[in-house]
């Protein structure tokens, strides 16, 4: 499995300013790419607090952590940074100097977690980041949403153009078999899409079903509330979308 090249690495250690002594949060820390940096620039006192919804990614975290020599100073944890102030307090984690948001996909779930997050691979349509919970998968909504539940869900969370037509063709497609991957929903998708847009059909569609398998809005609009809590005065908090 590649590691996740941190984006904008360099403006997030700049608008941050991490400094010896700092504690800081990662609310997304993914494969760790931002934080590991953060960390080496607030060693040996300063701490940071990372969480992420993907359990499989904070394992694999971990065990590339435990060979670093600022181990101690990383604190982990599995949960929805909606509940942040929470998982930070239950850390031992107080007011700090700069929290980090990271909204975009990893290479690392994009090509290696099995969830069918890529319309470029043939794999079960879940699309959970956290596989555990009992929430709904994609399988779930393409199989069971009304036709206009998919055009809405297409045109306002994937703006896509062509979300009726999409939706349509998806509800003709599950008549004849029920959609558990994803070859079986860019098939559909494929066939009433033209091919002179830069990106794939697809793409908007796979995005709308990430966002509201993972109730990603409302995720965000209150972990941005709970990450402005925790920043002490004159803190920071980045978000990168």
């Amino acid at each position: 499995m590649g590691r996740h090249v941190p984006v904008l690495l360099g403006e997030v250690l700049q608008f941050l300013d991490p400094q010896p002594g700092d504690d800081f949060i990662d609310a997304t820390i993914d494969g760790g790419g931002h934080a590991l940096k953060i960390l080496e620039r607030i060693t040996p006192t300063g701490r940071l607090f990372g969480v992420d919804r993907d359990e499989a990614l904070l394992r694999a975290l971990r065990e590339r952590a435990d060979t670093e020599t600022f181990r101690p100073q990383l604190t982990l944890a599995h949960g929805n940074f909606r509940e942040l102030a929470a998982l930070a307090h239950a850390a031992g984690f107080g007011l700090v100097k700069g929290i980090l948001m990271d909204l975009g996909m990893s290479s690392e779930q994009l090509e290696g977690s099995g969830r069918g997050f890529s319309f470029l691979r043939d794999e079960a349509l879940d699309m959970r980041y956290d596989s555990s919970t009992g929430t709904t998968t994609a399988a779930e909504i393409v199989n069971s949403w009304r036709r206009d539940e998919l055009e809405r869900l297409f045109r306002i969370y994937g703006e896509e153009r062509h979300a009726r037509r999409i939706a349509e063709a998806i509800v003709l497609s599950r008549r004849k078999h029920r959609i558990f991957r994803t070859t079986q929903l860019v098939e559909p998708i494929n066939r009433i899409s033209r091919r002179t847009e830069r990106i794939h059909p697809a793409t908007r569609v796979f995005q709308a079903l990430r966002i509201a398998v993972n109730d990603e809005l409302d995720s965000l609009r209150a972990g941005l509330g709970e990450a402005l809590g925790l920043l002490r005065f004159g803190g920071r908090l980045a978000v990168i979308s």
